[in-house]
């Protein structure tokens, strides 16, 4: 066991119980517990949007694909920065003006029909459990290897943690542990990054002309075709990333936590940059592994080359940077996994169990109560589900949930903003078929199915020969709503239309929602 990190583990976990205890104090009805009462600042929440963002995707996953594919790995920085662009000019603001706890609270500002709920709900749960899978895969992957534990034990823990989170803090308690987190891993990161250019003499040229020679990959590590080698499979990969964000519910409930649309977009803004610098110092952080750890070493760690980040700390700096880095991750971790668990604890409490089940007339306090419920159901589905997926990288379980996320939710947020004619049908076809095509997709795929052994889950050969689905399920979902809409006899709500288009680009009647 590793003294120094088991000890800042503690540190990190005394810390984020402790914002827990005086954030439960807080925490007093619904809208403290769904959205902190939306008293958050454009700062506050920028640091806590890239504190959620962030993730062991970000960190772990990121830094061990650059590291063992190269140029192909990096695919994941750009996709997931770009994403952040159709975010601030497509979504942030319309969804603060329109929403109050929930995606579902969005539609419903057009759509105030059970089943739209019942979908959105459905949805939010579907993509926030299978965020939560790679963050558990990390988690299991960084305590293994840290302080020895199985892998199961490893799950097992950070699981509880969350559900404390959640049960006892609701958003406030998840909002500050993902500031402090951010805060944390930019730190650790420029660190890294320091270090690992100035092994190169502070040199771009030197740095990319050393890696043509540091892996076993030659120059080929500098060029796409590594892991992804058709196009198709690319670009599926790209579509799903850079539309995902915008579709995520974990993302878009924090949009709801600042008091109005304006604050929003700053929030946006300084998450933005916060994320962009992140996402250029990972360049340094898969480089430096490669160069300084080695692919064996690497991949002896963790086959996906989860730990690589880890790893290239204690190669440059010795146990006691590793001990740091290592429990940064563990707080990147443990951050993520609290605003998945509330998102989707809010969206079975406030869009399944009071709008349907109640028709509206739960108390708050039946509310916080069936959420915390919810979030102990949440974190027993995905702790179970984590258990299974061990050997796959958590940056590509992360990008299946943005394929999700961009085929299910984002249609119904642009047709339901932009399109006059869209309607209720059109709205549930595009969920349902957005969903079901995109996680249909995922389990005939080589990510499932490999005719090699160890390679996927199942020895076979994949029915969908691309890893992502995001070339097929996307255009899909789309199409899906705009077929459910043209074909339905149901006639749209214009004057519901146009008074969504003005509160959406105004935010006059805000006080409404709020």
């Amino acid at each position: 066991m590793n003294t120094p990190a088991f000890l800042m583990f503690l540190a990190i976990v005394f810390v984020t119980l402790i914002i827990t205890y005086f954030a439960s104090k807080k925490t007093k009805n619904a809208s403290e517990f769904y959205t902190a009462g939306g008293g958050l600042t454009g700062w506050q929440n920028g640091l806590a949007i890239a504190g959620d963002y962030m993730s062991a995707a970000s960190f772990l996953g990121i830094a061990g694909a650059v590291a063992l594919t190269g140029f192909d790995g990096f695919f994941y920085s750009i996709g997931f920065l770009v994403a952040y662009l159709v975010v601030l000019y497509l979504v942030a603001e319309p969804l603060r003006n329109l929403g109050k706890y929930t995606f579902a609270d969005m539609i419903a500002a057009r759509f105030n029909a059970k089943k739209i709920r019942g979908f959105a709900a459905m949805n939010t749960v579907a993509i926030s459990i299978f965020y939560m899978i790679a963050q558990l895969v990390g988690a299991g992957a960084l305590i293994k290897l840290l302080l020895g534990l199985e892998y199961t034990t490893s799950v097992l823990i950070v699981g509880v943690l969350m559900t404390i989170y959640v049960i006892f803090g609701g958003m406030h308690a998840t909002s500050w542990v993902q500031i402090i987190k951010a805060v944390l891993l930019m730190g650790g990161t420029l660190v890294i990054s320091i270090i690992v250019f100035a092994k190169f003499n502070f040199s771009v040229t030197d740095m990319f002309a050393q890696m043509k020679t540091a892996t076993p990959l030659k120059d080929a590590f500098l060029n796409p075709g590594v892991k992804y080698k058709e196009g198709i499979d690319t670009l599926s990969l790209n579509m799903g990333l850079v539309l995902g964000t915008a579709g995520l519910p974990h993302i878009l409930v924090r949009f709801f936590t600042v008091k109005d649309a304006k604050t929003a977009r700053s929030s946006v803004v300084y998450a933005t940059w916060i994320i962009g610098i992140f996402y250029v110092m990972t360049i340094f952080l898969g480089f430096g592994a490669a160069a300084f750890v080695g692919t064996d070493k690497i991949v002896a760690a963790n086959p996906a080359g989860n730990m690589a980040a880890p790893l290239l700390a204690q190669a440059l700096g010795g146990n006691m940077l590793f001990a740091f880095i290592s429990a940064v991750a563990f707080a990147t971790i443990l951050a993520v996994v609290a605003g998945l668990v509330l998102t989707a604890a809010s969206a079975f409490a406030h869009d399944f169990y009071n709008e349907i089940l109640k028709k509206g007339k739960a108390t708050e306090k039946q509310q916080v109560s069936m959420a915390r419920w919810a979030a102990i159901g949440v974190s027993v589905l995905s702790i179970i589900l984590a258990l299974g997926a061990q050997t796959l990288n958590v940056a590509f379980l992360v990008s299946l949930a943005f394929a999700v996320a961009a085929s299910a939710n984002l249609p119904v947020i642009i047709y339901t903003i932009y399109w006059k004619k869209f309607n209720t049908t059109g709205a549930v076809w595009a969920m349902i078929i957005g969903l079901i095509s995109s996680v249909g997709l995922v389990i005939i795929s080589p990510n499932v199915f490999s005719p090699e052994v160890g390679k996927a889950i199942f020895v076979g050969e994949p029915l969908f020969p691309y890893t992502t689905p995001g070339i097929v399920s996307i255009p899909l979902g789309f199409i899906a709503g705009y077929l459910g809409t043209i074909f339905s006899r149901q006639k749209a709500d214009v004057k519901k239309y146009e008074e969504v288009l003005v509160k959406s680009n105004t935010g006059i009647g805000i006080a409404d929602n709020s």
